[in-house]
């Protein structure tokens, strides 16, 4: 006799990769809602040899947004940004040189 599937105990927070982690680790990327139509995008866990300033003003003058860096005392350091950028985010990377397969897009 089978066990029953749907009873099995699921973890909705499995897929952050904290447990997993490579080398290098996965860079998430994430939406927040603020108040209203406004949104802010988070950008976090990337690797150490990129410099989050230059790459904060990089995003800045790309996306025609504003942004800043915010030390987190789990996360370390955290890149916002004002706006839905994910995707651009993600592109911008990508076109850096970081595998897409490391960059976890996370929302609605």
């Amino acid at each position: 006799m089978s066990a029953i599937q749907n009873l099995q105990v699921y973890d909705p927070f499995a897929d952050t990769g904290e447990d997993d982690a490579g080398p290098q680790g996965y860079i998430h990327i994430r939406i927040q809602q603020r108040n209203g139509r406004k949104t802010l995008t988070t950008v976090q866990g990337l690797p150490s040899e990129y410099d989050q300033k230059k790459l904060l003003k990089a995003f800045k003058k790309e996306f025609a947004c504003n942004g800043t860096l915010v030390q987190d005392e789990e996360l370390g350091q955290v890149i916002q940004l004002q706006g839905d950028q994910r995707i651009k985010v993600q592109n911008f990377l990508a076109e850096e040189g970081i595998e897409k397969k490391l960059i976890k897009i996370h929302g609605f």
